[in-house]
């Protein structure tokens, strides 16, 4: 059966016309045109099936378009800032990955790259999470479920697993850790604090292992 091509309304079109000029601006010279909107459409493709709010996918699409062609960057050799980059995974990306990802970029600055990714993205990220790190004055709430790509394991230096078991990606060469950890996914405030200080231990080893100043 042919694929029917993407319906776009006036305002996407639009929007992902912006983006991709954005994004065109921000890779001048390491990517194509061609390369920037394959990368930004099949990333909008990624969402379009589970999102509540229609508005928003372009900009969901831009961002991760920017993380996977940014990883893509490394991948071939076409960026190197010398910074490492730490990949944390769950199964939805919607709690644990994001709480050590909020963590590990408040401890490091813009001395590391840190992403995450789920194998199975939920809609959003957990709400209880999300407080449970603005108790801690870290920021989540403008962070989404998303699912991980080649580009982006391949450019890790690090893969942190978090019960995503075998659905995992396993690319030989690479370091891997696997965290044991409580999924907060259906859990309250005060069941998610001890998980997240959990993780704020967990995160602050991986920094003294890696000599990331903090």
């Amino acid at each position: 059966m042919t694929a029917q091509p993407r319906q776009f309304t006036v305002d996407q079109q639009y929007a992902l016309g912006v983006a991709s000029r954005r994004l065109a601006e921000e890779f001048t010279g390491v990517f194509n045109t061609e390369t920037i909107e394959r990368f930004l459409h099949s990333s909008y493709d990624q969402f379009a099936a589970r999102a509540t709010i229609a508005q928003f996918l372009p900009l969901l699409a831009e961002r991760f378009a920017r993380q996977r062609l940014g990883a893509l960057a490394r991948v071939e050799n076409k960026v190197d800032d010398g910074r490492p980059v730490v990949l944390f995974l769950c199964t939805h990306n919607a709690g644990r990955s994001q709480m050590a990802m909020g963590f590990f970029r408040h401890l490091t600055g813009d001395r590391a790259i840190a992403w995450s990714g789920g194998s199975e993205p939920g809609r959003e990220v957990n709400p209880a999470a999300v407080a449970a790190m603005n108790e801690v004055g870290i920021d989540i709430s403008t962070e989404f479920p998303k699912p991980w790509t080649d580009e982006v394991v391949r450019a890790a230096d690090v893969v942190v697993s978090m019960g995503c078991g075998d659905a995992c990606p396993v690319f030989p060469g690479k370091r891997y850790e696997e965290w044991t950890l409580e999924d907060p996914d259906g859990r309250d405030l005060a069941a998610v604090r001890p998980i997240r200080d959990d993780i704020e231990e967990r995160v602050r080893a991986l920094l003294a292992e890696l000599e990331i100043t903090v």
